[in-house]
């Protein structure tokens, strides 16, 4: 094991991997990846590995046309597969506003040269025959975007990493984390590491891993559901996947998963996990499942799919997702804490892992923050924020869904 390194990163899910990958390949490999047990066993083994391009925002949605690349790039450099289906997607116009807000972004996408149509109603059902489009008002449709393996764009991005140079440790947790003059210095069960720089990308831990330093991030973990239906027959005879679907009346994302569905529902009171401390034995482990919040989406998106209606449940998920008061990950430097920086608080991290990772990469590479994103910096919540305002704040993000921003 390397002992004494230019970067450490802490945490092999999707984030960490991405940000040892694209450090490697702006030169960065006397690096070392700390894994306290397998690669993806956080967030990131349960995740649906759903990836899109529509976002309102040009910034973030160059993070997520980042990520499909940078998965796609590991592939191509390793030969180990991501899964990525093209299926494309459909966001929704429940309302005439969104409608109107969708053909504000068109000229965004056009800038950003990624594929934006603004479908009719009567376009949605050629699209996708099993939604009911007698309530909407038309959808946004990026047919290039879609779906990873999440396991296997984990592990394309390792391999890549591994391939210049970059090296892993698993069954390697981290402890104790101080600062030794100019050095950062981690405990580990195999020895001290000691590193310029520390990343710490490990999700719903990282609030109590640096609390010990006197930090205080505003990241705690909501509980989130994902429905898995049986297959279905009307499924199984298409000769295409069918584009994935979001909507703000339900408030869900729905995609196929083999010929079923795959459901991740927002709900509007959301649950907490572990607001008192991270059991320390937690590993790759589900929450027991409660549905009874989600019948009223449930209930809804019969009305909008009413597939739905006919199929039997076969899984339901309940995995914890980290979030920040805003929703947005936090990102970069502390400057407090000089050589630390911090990849965390993503609650769409396959969506926008692989795009931050390299924001961050080049950040510390170059010294030079990226323009126009001080919306995911890492200390703009400051130290102060509470427990009870960050986690009101939270529950707020989380039960909007997929709401878009009332201004244009």
């Amino acid at each position: 094991m390397k002992t004494d390194v230019q970067v450490a990163v802490i945490g092999g899910g999707i984030v960490g991997a991405s940000v040892l990958y694209w450090l490697a390949k702006l030169g960065w490999t006397d690096t070392v990846l700390l894994e306290r047990r397998e690669l993806t066993s956080g967030s990131t083994w349960h995740a649906a590995g759903n990836t899109t391009y529509f976002g309102p925002y040009p910034k973030m949605t160059a993070l997520f046309a980042g990520s499909i690349r940078t998965y796609l790039q590991a592939q191509e450099e390793t030969g180990q597969s991501v899964g990525f289906h093209e299926t494309g997607s459909l966001r929704l116009a429940a309302t005439e506003r969104e409608l109107e807000l969708f053909h504000v972004y068109a000229p965004r996408y056009e800038a950003m040269r990624i594929p934006f149509h603004i479908r009719s109603p009567e376009e949605v059902a050629a699209l996708h025959p099993f939604i009911d489009v007698g309530a909407i008002h038309g959808a946004a449709h990026t047919p290039t975007d879609g779906h990873v393996d999440p396991t296997g764009a984990t592990t394309a991005l390792a391999q890549a990493a591994r391939q210049l140079g970059a090296s892993i440790e698993r069954h390697t947790p981290v402890g104790a984390i101080s600062k030794t003059g100019n050095k950062w210095v981690l405990e580990t069960v195999h020895g001290v590491v000691t590193a310029d720089h520390v990343v710490v990308a490990t999700s719903f831990w990282a609030r109590e891993m640096l609390q010990p330093l006197g930090l205080n991030l505003p990241i705690y973990p909501t509980q989130h559901h994902e429905i898995i239906t049986e297959n279905l027959p009307e499924i199984a005879a298409l000769d295409k996947e069918l584009p994935s679907m979001r909507d703000s009346w339900v408030s869900c994302n729905v995609r196929q998963e083999r010929d079923g569905l795959l459901i991740g529902i927002y709900e509007k009171e959301p649950e907490f996990w572990a607001l008192d401390g991270i059991p320390p034995d937690f590993k790759e482990e589900l929450l027991p499942p409660n549905l009874d919040p989600l019948m009223p989406h449930l209930e809804r998106l019969m009305e909008r799919m009413p597939l739905f209606a006919k199929a039997g449940i076969k899984v339901a998920n309940n995995g914890p997702m980290c979030l920040t008061p805003d929703g947005l990950p936090l990102i970069g430097p502390l400057p407090s804490m000089e050589g630390l920086w911090l990849a965390t608080g993503f609650n769409v991290g396959i969506g926008t892992g692989g795009g931050s990772a390299e924001i961050l990469a080049n950040w510390m590479v170059t010294g030079r923050p990226p323009k126009g994103l001080d919306a995911i910096h890492a200390d703009r919540f400051g130290n102060d924020i509470g427990r009870d305002e960050a986690t009101r704040s939270i529950r707020h993000v989380y039960a909007r869904g997929y709401h878009l921003p009332d201004h244009i």
